[in-house]
């Protein structure tokens, strides 16, 4: 029997069949052969994903196989690029057409459509989400269809499907709004936490980007600030913290060591006093957590699902080695979230349900129409969505 699981290994499952696809028409007919036999499909690209929704025991399609830049152009400075395309594959074949992500996370592993599909992000006061840089999508259809939908074609799919959790159809191509080429400098340094979030403000006001990750129990947090410059690139590559070179060289780090994660955005105003709850709660209850707690700034956007939708955010994200039970600990942290407005990130752990979910979305009920509409059999639920669908 076939065997799927996700980056860090916490998720596993024994689907029915896997699925390699290698072309759109292939995702076309695997999506209405599945709704006409009564299967369903969830769709896999680089399974970073901590939250269950690959997790399946009918079909699970791989899409890495739809993957590379598709077409540029210039004069819009746009592309479309397969929703397979790993990100770390993007920057150097973007740059050739002078192009690059307006943003991206600290982690550039992740397939660009499962990244949208979830609202990744990375961190600015300024800079949105990838999903809002969605500027038009394909997607096989379970009635056998392709459709192409942007702001002007298909317009409800489309501000659906800018974020849409895999629950459409099998996306295959995206077009995404980009900007000319730029370089990045990074400088990094350490100083106690309470002295940091006497400053967030100036920091996240006076640079590009700034985030920081602290440390339990040291009292000291990790922090940086990213600024574009003129300065030329530098090679080799310097450790993180003391870089300078092209966007796409500066903004990933390496994370190699398995973990599971939650993430919740929160309204920014409310940022450094849930940080501080999170802390206290770290020292008093959960002293025995070694992993840091990471905080980052979003802008606000307008896209239906989206974590910072209608409000400027703050991100604030917990992990817990991969071998452990990080459950106690993540229930505790998302009470304090919750107190805090917070919205859970869609590809990271959370223990919300349908009703809660609803409540923290605006467009929760008009994702869903527009859902139920294109897939009426529910040919791309699992049972995890399933469970929220009101």
């Amino acid at each position: 029997m076939p065997a799927w699981n996700n980056w860090s290994g916490k998720l596993a499952a024994k689907p029915n069949d896997i699925v390699f696809l290698r072309s759109e028409a292939d995702a076309r007919a695997l999506a209405a052969q599945a709704d006409r036999a009564g299967r369903s499909i969830r769709t896999a690209g680089a399974t970073h994903s901590h939250a269950p929704l690959v997790l399946h025991d009918d079909i699970i399609a791989n899409a890495q196989g739809l993957a590379g830049v598709e077409s540029v152009d210039a004069q819009t400075q746009s592309a479309w690029v397969g929703a397979g395309s790993r990100i770390f594959t993007l920057g150097n074949a973007l740059h050739r057409h002078g192009l690059a992500l307006h943003n991206q996370g600290d982690i550039d592993q992740q397939a660009i459509g499962g990244a949208t599909a979830t609202g990744t992000h990375g961190t600015g006061r300024n800079l949105r989400n990838l999903s809002s840089a969605v500027l038009g999508a394909r997607i096989a259809l379970a009635d056998g269809s392709v459709v192409a939908c942007d702001a002007n074609h298909e317009n409800a799919l489309w501000e659906a499907a800018r974020l849409h959790l895999g629950a459409f159809g099998i996306v295959t191509a995206l077009q995404l709004q980009l900007r000319p080429v730029y370089r990045l400098r990074e400088r990094g340094w350490r100083e106690p936490l309470d002295d940091l979030l006497a400053n967030v403000e100036k920091h996240v006001n006076d640079n590009r980007h700034f985030e920081f990750f602290w440390y339990p129990r040291t009292d000291e947090a990790s922090a940086k600030v990213i600024n574009e410059t003129e300065d030329a690139c530098v090679y080799p590559l310097a450790a993180e913290g003391e870089r300078c070179a092209w966007s796409h060289e500066v903004l990933p780090n390496h994370r190699p060591h398995p973990h599971t994660e939650m993430e919740y955005s929160i309204p920014a105003a409310h940022g450094p006093a849930c940080m501080r709850a999170i802390a206290e709660l770290l020292e008093q209850t959960f002293s025995d957590i070694q992993w840091p707690v990471e905080y980052r700034t979003l802008a606000t956007d307008d896209v239906w699902l989206s974590t910072a939708c209608g409000r400027d955010t703050v991100t604030i994200s917990v992990h817990q080695d991969v071998r452990l039970d990080d459950e106690p600990y993540f229930r505790a942290c998302e009470e304090i979230f919750l107190h805090y407005e917070g919205r859970p990130h869609w590809g990271k752990v959370n223990y919300l349900n349908a009703q809660q979910l609803a409540d923290l979305h605006p467009h929760w009920a008009d994702w869903w129409r527009v859902r139920d509409a294109v897939d009426p059999n529910g040919t791309f639920l699992n049972q995890y969505l399933r469970d929220l669908r009101p």
